[in-house]
């Protein structure tokens, strides 16, 4: 390499080489600030509530996950484009191109497309967010990762479900707000129904004072009072609201109480009853002995 060129190397070095360290770590530090100030808002909301996740904090959490992802990206692009033109690359043909296989691309991508105006309208709308439990067809569970293009579910059973956002047609959100124990009690038809109510109740203010549970109930105990007759039984309908997510819980408890209740009150709750019967066929008279 002749001094010529080892001057030029060291010019540009100076330079754009100077500049393009600075884009470099400019988009670097950026894109750490903007985690930054993503995560901050997202421990405000929470620390800020009322000790469990709401609507607030929850819409905080998706809105924070995709303003993360869409900045990262745009500041990626941006500083791509900026380190192109200052190693002496004409980047207007690459921006025309790009104009060019981006046409092309979104008229043999109109499922993508579809699937992020759907994800649009589902944050813009709050339909649900991140933390939530919703039932979409045959595929119910918790909400993780949502951005504008996907949804993630997680079952029961621990199962991921990638779902397209524009393949949500009918979405039930099972704790937006708010949410209720809907519970059938059967009892058997010799048994008093306004005896039987009087301890549902009496179960209902027991499991409101209790200091664990008390804390998830946001109002008394409903019974609707008869809602069926059964083959064996007498149904009646309660009702009880609760915070998202905790209906379950305070389902299992409030099922664990009216049974210890009514077992200690006497009142029987039925169950199905198996009866065998045998039929005995008379055997033939032994033949005599020749």
């Amino acid at each position: 390499m002749n001094a010529g060129g080892f001057e030029e190397i060291i010019l540009w070095l100076r330079t754009g080489g100077l500049r393009l360290a600075i884009i470099v770590g400019g988009s670097l530090v950026l894109i750490r600030l903007l985690k930054l100030a993503a995560d901050r808002v997202v421990r405000a909301a929470v620390e800020g509530g009322t000790g469990w996740v709401g609507e607030r904090e929850k819409r905080t959490l998706t809105l924070a996950g995709i303003v993360k992802t869409v900045g990262a990206t745009a500041i990626v692009l941006i500083a791509t484009m900026m380190g192109l033109r200052e190693v002496g690359l004409d980047i207007t043909p690459i921006i025309a191109g790009a104009g060019v296989v981006g046409l092309a691309v979104g008229f043999g991508a109109q499922s993508l497309i579809k699937d992020v105006i759907s994800g649009f309208f589902i944050i813009l709308e709050g339909q649900f967010a991140v933390g939530d439990v919703i039932k979409t067809g045959e595929v119910s569970g918790q909400v993780e990762p949502l951005d504008l293009r996907l949804t993630v579910l997680r079952d029961i059973n621990g199962a991921v479900h990638f779902i397209p956002n524009s393949e949500l047609k009918i979405v039930s959100n099972l704790t937006k707000e708010w949410s209720r124990v809907a519970l059938d009690i059967g009892v058997a038809y010799h048994e008093d129904i306004e005896r039987v109510i009087s301890v549902l109740e009496r179960v209902g203010e027991e499991l409101a004072r209790d200091r664990r549970m008390g804390s998830l109930i946001l109002a008394p105990l409903e019974v609707l009072g008869v809602e069926a007759f059964g083959e064996s039984q007498v149904t009646t309908k309660i009702l009880l609201k609760t915070l998202p997510l905790k209906q379950w819980e305070v389902a299992r408890e409030l099922r664990k109480r009216i049974k210890i209740a009514f077992d200690k009150e006497g009142i029987e709750i039925p169950y199905p009853h198996r009866v065998h019967l045998t039929r005995i066929e008379s055997l033939p008279p032994s033949s005599p002995i020749s």
